[in-house]
């Protein structure tokens, strides 16, 4: 007696075996650490890519329910570059602003943001700048920043493509000429 298999049963345990050993080829991976997670070596391009899509798209499905920005002053962008300047500058440098050299040590290092502004929609930068990006670095500000904050600094963001090196240090040299709020007493 022969078994007689219809070829659509046929197709669907092909397509079980090859999950599964997809499945136990990434357990071992992971049980075995056969990942290299040093940051000192980069992801392999399919790892890179597929990370590097995954962001994008989340990060677009997830600011396209988001109402409308405010609408941004000149107040914001000051306001909003005080905190680039302090906060972000370090890892993604500025108009004639380098970033730190340790950055050089990060798996994947974070991007210039001179010309972000024309990649990303406000509220999506709203995102990745309120909840950070898992896995490259970009903490979120969600809990030292407010949400004013962080609508300042995309307010900032829109306007970096305008900036020039000494756009930006006029701006950091009146940011430290500004007096600073008095200290609350003790």
């Amino acid at each position: 007696m022969t078994l007689r298999l219809s070829p659509w049963l046929k197709l669907a345990l092909a397509w079980s075996a090859g999950l599964a050993t997809v499945g136990v080829g990434g357990l071992a991976v992971i049980l075995f650490g056969y990942f290299d997670v040093t940051a000192s070596t980069p992801h392999p391009p399919l790892i890179a890519w597929a990370t590097h899509m995954t962001m994008q798209k989340a990060i677009r499905r997830n600011a396209a329910g988001m109402p409308p920005p405010p609408r941004f002053t000149a107040a914001n962008v000051q306001h909003g570059f005080a905190l680039y300047d302090s906060h972000c500058a370090v890892c993604h440098g500025g108009p004639g602003v380098p970033r730190a050299p340790w950055i050089s040590g990060m798996t994947p290092g974070p991007p210039f943001l001179l010309d972000t502004a024309r990649h990303w929609t406000p509220n999506q930068l709203y995102r990745i700048v309120r909840h950070g990006v898992r896995m490259t670095g970009m903490p979120a500000w969600d809990q030292t920043l407010t949400r004013t904050d962080v609508w300042d600094v995309v307010a900032f963001l829109e306007a970096l493509p305008g900036y020039t090196a000494s756009d930006y240090t006029r701006a950091r040299a009146a940011e430290t000429a500004q007096p600073s709020a008095p200290s609350p007493p003790s």
